[in-house]
């Protein structure tokens, strides 16, 4: 569990980051070199290199080397424990209206319960 804790916290960290993010999109639409990623994202080869670094400490990369180059790819993999995490939520989605308004309701009436015991004593 402490593993999978561990891996659930770097991959939303690895996700915090608005140029992570934006690797992790382009690359699920097809695979691409580290120089492509960098000239796409407008950055140099050594901050593109760091967020590489973490999005596959994340496991949501792939690297593979031909030559001298490197090419990544998204590793769908690495999206499951988080995917899995946000589905054992579903049983509580509704509106958050919804979910309030009962909330609310569940107050009152425990509120009401009490002034009534109360005025009984």
């Amino acid at each position: 569990m402490i593993n999978a804790s561990k891996q659930l916290s770097d991959t939303f960290e690895a996700l915090a980051n608005k140029h992570r993010r934006a690797i992790v999109h382009r690359l699920s639409l097809q695979p691409a070199s580290i120089s492509q990623l960098a000239n796409e994202q407008k950055l140099s080869l050594p901050a593109i290199h760091k967020h590489i670094k973490i999005l596959e400490q994340a496991k949501l990369l792939k690297r593979k080397k031909s030559g001298r180059v490197n090419f990544l790819a998204l590793d769908r993999s690495g999206l499951l424990l988080m995917q899995d995490w946000i589905q054992q939520y579903h049983a509580y989605w509704g509106t958050n209206e919804e979910t309030l308004e009962n909330y609310i309701a569940s107050i009152e009436r425990s509120r009401d319960t009490l002034t009534k015991l109360k005025r009984n004593r």
